[in-house]
């Protein structure tokens, strides 16, 4: 079953593509249905998706030395995660649980990089959504961070 491109085209990793850019992609994802509570994947496993949130909500945690668990970011409706699993291939760096019945769309490492080969363009188009994503929450974070250290500097 190929996926509906307007499903898709919700999704801030597919800002500024036409409906024929969105078609490559939504010929190879996959959906997945999750119930809440259930683990989407856990910090350290291998990972090899990355997963687009066309309804639910998924809390990202992070376990910190003490074994208590941090969440990160709580996950709605057009959000992605799992993103950097397709760019390099490394470990899970936090967990990924369903708050709320989630239907997950699923895009593959392997599926990615044969966009990739067959049209570079369009692959960087993506990545690039990626990047911007990755920026507000890397300023997002620096600003929780300043003001941590401002109340600890107290």
């Amino acid at each position: 079953m190929t996926m509906d491109n307007s499903v898709l085209a919700l999704s801030p990793l597919f800002s500024g593509f036409t409906p024929d850019e969105i078609s490559v992609f939504a010929s190879l994802i996959t959906e997945k249905t999750i119930s809440a509570g259930m683990t989407v994947f856990l910090e350290g496993m291998p990972g090899e998706s990355l997963f687009i949130i066309e309804k639910g909500t998924v809390r990202i945690s992070k376990m910190l030395a003490e074994g208590d668990e941090k969440t990160l970011v709580v996950l709605g409706t057009d959000d992605f995660f799992g993103e950097m699993a397709i760019l390099d291939g490394s470990p899970r760096s936090a967990t990924a649980r369903v708050i709320e019945d989630a239907k997950l769309l699923l895009l593959k490492k392997s599926d990615y990089e044969s966009i990739c080969d067959e049209n570079p363009r369009v692959g960087l188009k993506f990545v690039k959504n990626i990047i911007k994503v990755f920026t507000t929450r890397i300023r997002e974070s620096n600003q929780e961070l300043r003001e941590i250290l401002i109340w600890a500097s107290k």
